[in-house]
């Protein structure tokens, strides 16, 4: 039986006794039960985009990541684009509502943040995680107080129906599937009508092109990690539902104190690289909004959260350890993207002595989600850098000022 308590701490932030006392108890019951066992990786992430969207941001995602445009399931009101790389990452489902004026939960989860709601339908739904019985990991989850979707409301939302759906965490706002599937079986979503469009196609395959042309198309690899922002108050909660939801074991934490913030790591039990199940990361101010006008503190996570709500932030793709004409390829990356119009919120930070580059794009008018580039050298064995997470997270804040005062001018 996995020891999910087994695994050596990493950071510095002090964690509360209530957190460390419920951390052992829910992992030592997961395993106990069998949870652990039978949840396995990450075969997924779902998110959704405003009407006339998905083309554009599955061009983006055929350019900036290793994504293949796959096929188009045409339901009543959605369509969910699937991308992938291959059977061993995990896909990407992209949600298209067809008609703007369609109003829902996972829409109304936006409308009360100032820039959410200016763009109703665009946000990050949640993880897919696979699991071997289905009937048996929902029956457990029930019992310990999770609730899930019926699968008539499955139905009615236009989710795939072999799936089972939790309702979204009042921490992160995020939905998790589980979908049953031998890890030898191909993924298959049951949700309507299946076809290969033309016009994604074409877009897929242009942006495929320019990718080799640019001789980028070897050197993006994988999803490293998730990054979702929370409020202060729900920082070690949000971290403790989901390892109770999924097969993920706490890493550890990072304080850092130059954007009064932390970072706080998860990673999965059953797979050492996180190219096979991606790093879940959860990032949280240190103090609460209403007490900067005291300390004189920065507060870039809590006024994103209050901007957005609480929600994924960026996606992480791990960059080749190499060079490519002569630069360090993360580097080459971002300088052949940028030249195509892409803004990147900073330059290329971190070194070679650091072990690792990292880099944060400008927010996607799509998904407004952050691309991050890591690029980790040799046998760096951790997981980031501080001085790197606070110019990070300071250069995403100064982006997020800049979108605020856009959506007020809207408002007004």
């Amino acid at each position: 039986m996995t020891a999910s308590n087994a695994f050596v701490r990493q950071g510095d932030k002090q964690n509360s006794a209530f957190f460390e006392d419920y951390l052992e108890r829910l992992l030592a019951e997961r395993d106990s039960t069998g949870l652990t066992a039978m949840i396995g990786e990450i075969d997924a992430i779902m998110i959704t985009v405003d009407p006339g969207h998905s083309i554009r941001y599955i061009g983006e995602l055929a350019l900036m990541t290793p994504y293949h445009y796959l096929v188009t399931l045409e339901s009543e009101n959605h369509w969910t684009h699937v991308l992938r790389v291959n059977s061993e990452t995990p896909d990407f489902l992209v949600r298209e509502v067809k008609d703007g004026g369609i109003r829902g939960i996972f829409r109304s989860l936006n409308e009360v943040y100032p820039i959410g709601a200016c763009k109703h339908n665009s946000r990050y739904m949640g993880e897919i995680l696979r699991v071997d019985d289905l009937h048996s990991v929902v029956d457990c989850q029930q019992t310990r107080g999770f609730r899930f979707f019926s699968q008539d409301q499955i139905r009615k939302l236009e989710l795939p129906g072999n799936l089972a759906v939790s309702k979204p965490s009042p921490y992160t706002h995020n939905i998790v599937g589980y979908m049953e599937r031998p890890s030898t079986e191909p993924r298959v979503y049951a949700l309507g009508l299946s076809e290969i469009r033309d016009d994604i196609q074409q877009v897929y395959q242009a942006a495929k092109a320019l990718q080799k042309e640019l001789h980028i198309h070897d050197l993006i690899l994988p999803i490293d990690h998730l990054a979702t922002r929370v409020y202060c108050q729900n920082r070690e909660v949000a971290i403790l539902e989901w390892l109770s939801l999924s097969s993920y074991y706490y890493w550890g934490s990072y304080d850092i104190k130059d954007q009064n913030s932390s970072t706080n790591v998860t990673k999965n039990v059953h797979h050492g690289s996180e190219m096979r199940s991606p790093a879940k990361v959860f990032t949280a101010n240190n103090t609460p909004y209403f007490v900067n006008h005291l300390e004189r503190l920065p507060s870039p996570t809590e006024t994103f959260v209050r901007n957005y709500g609480p929600r994924l932030h960026h996606i992480a793709l791990a960059v080749r350890d190499g060079e490519t004409d002569g630069r360090e390829n993360i580097e080459h990356v971002v300088s052949q993207i940028a030249a195509q119009g892409r803004d990147f919120l900073l330059d290329v930070i971190g070194s070679k002595e650091q072990g690792l580059k990292q880099i944060f794009s400008s927010a996607s008018e799509h998904s407004s989600l952050i691309i991050e580039y890591v690029q980790r050298y040799g046998d760096f064995d951790g997981f980031f850098a501080k001085d790197n997470v606070a110019e990070l997270t300071h250069a995403a804040g100064l982006e997020e000022e800049l979108l605020e005062l856009q959506a007020k001018s809207r408002l007004d």
